[in-house]
């Protein structure tokens, strides 16, 4: 056990945790007032409700002993055996008990991305059985397939360093299914739907790109040159995809926004990392460039074309960034930045592209899938969505009995 690593990890967690809050201020900015705390809600009681799945079985579901590389076994229901002794299985240099704070501030933003879609319009009820659900059932058995011992895209090869299968691809393609679901906010493209407050938002992808250093580089489970290079790549592709991004939307659109600066840079946040801890910085700018340029079409010009209401577009970044940079590990990874993982097409072996489309093709199908299944489960026991009235007044008022903003302000 370490003790550096230790206290890097330890940090690199509250850096996670922090993500979230700074996912409400990103989501918050970009409603309308009268949704901006309701927007906020979504962030935080999912911190709540996660944390405490997490313990209770969340962790075990997810890094328990394999059950027929599907899900992991009960073992360490509610963090039995878990304690300060390092688990060599998965961190030999950390308390087991530290692997698992680490861990668990992943399974918290995961779920909270997928509030992006439905911003402005999901029953608090729903939304909270929904989080609850989505973990158990989406997360914890897609953590375990690509990063539990004996996951079977694990064994299959496939290559996710800190989250595109687990967290990114998971989320937004079940953040476009409860678009979807939930059908399109009223007034939709004949109000004005503006973000009321840009600051914010731009207040809240720093924090998250700030965030994102302890979600990539604490990822190396240790403070070593290879959470150096994990930190610099993140670094690089972040403001590529920020720079790509600016560039086409001023050919696009005429003008360069704020709002796509910021988002230009989560887009390559996202496209960086499943790729992170296995490839060069030259390739991270090309990972970012690119990364920024799909993520554009996909919310600026596909999501227009076919008329879904992916309300923050959670689909549009998390989907689509996350599913380019999973294939992009397959092209630009090399055994020369990580000999644990694998080279791939760029490097003499184009079998690691065809692992890294398996993979993303079974995490998308699976997450579209159960995602439906869990909101019309739902739809069963309690409406999915605020009636015409709450809709109108916000759900702020509507659904927690407070406002963001004084009305004289």
């Amino acid at each position: 056990m370490d003790t550096g690593d230790t206290a890097f990890i330890l940090v690199s967690s509250a850096m996670v945790l922090l993500m979230t809050p700074g996912l409400a201020l990103f989501y918050g900015g970009m409603v309308r007032k009268k949704n901006v705390l309701g927007t906020f809600m979504h962030s935080w009681i999912t911190i709540g409700l996660i944390s405490l799945q997490w313990i209770l079985i969340g962790f075990t579901l997810a890094f328990g002993t394999d059950q027929h590389g599907l899900i992991g076994g009960l073992d360490w229901l509610g963090l039995n055996g878990v304690g300060m002794d390092p688990n060599p299985d998965y961190a030999a240099n950390l308390p087991a008990i530290v692997f698992m704070g680490f861990q668990m501030m992943f399974a918290v933003i995961t779920p909270a991305l997928i509030s992006g879609s439905i911003a402005e319009r999901m029953r608090f009820p729903a939304f909270i059985l929904f989080i609850l659900l989505w973990a158990t059932f989406v997360y914890d058995p897609v953590a375990h397939w690509v990063w539990g011992i004996g996951g079977f895209l694990r064994n299959l090869g496939a290559l996710d360093f800190a989250g595109g299968n687990v967290v990114h691809i998971s989320s937004g393609y079940s953040a476009l299914i409860a678009a979807l679901v939930l059908g399109k906010r009223k007034g939709l493209g004949k109000e004005s739907m503006a973000p009321h407050h840009l600051p914010m938002t731009v207040l809240g992808a720093g924090l998250l790109w700030f965030g994102w250093f302890g979600f990539n580089a604490g990822s190396a489970l240790g403070a070593n040159g290879l959470a150096g290079m994990v930190f610099v790549n993140t670094n690089t592709a972040a403001a590529a995809a920020a720079v790509a991004w600016a560039l086409v939307e001023r050919m696009h659109r005429g003008k360069t926004t704020m709002l796509g600066v910021a988002s230009g840079a989560i887009s390559g946040l996202v496209a960086i990392t499943p790729a992170c801890g296995f490839v060069t910085p030259l390739a991270s700018i090309i990972i970012g460039l690119i990364g920024g340029l799909v993520c554009y079409i996909a919310i600026s010009i596909l999501k227009a074309k076919f008329g879904y209401d992916d309300a923050l577009d959670a689909f549009g970044c998390h989907g689509i960034g996350g599913t380019w940079g999973a294939l992009a590990t397959g092209i630009f990874a090399t055994k020369t930045i990580n000999s644990a993982g694998a080279d791939g097409l760029l490097y003499g072996n184009p079998a690691q592209l065809g692992i890294q489309a398996t993979s993303v093709l079974v995490t998308v199908v699976f997450a579209i899938a159960a995602t439906f299944i869990i909101l019309k489960v739902i739809g069963l026991v309690t409406k999915l969505r605020v009636n015409e009235e709450q809709e109108a007044n916000g759900l702020d008022l509507s659904l927690h009995g407070e406002t963001a903003y004084s009305e004289f302000i």
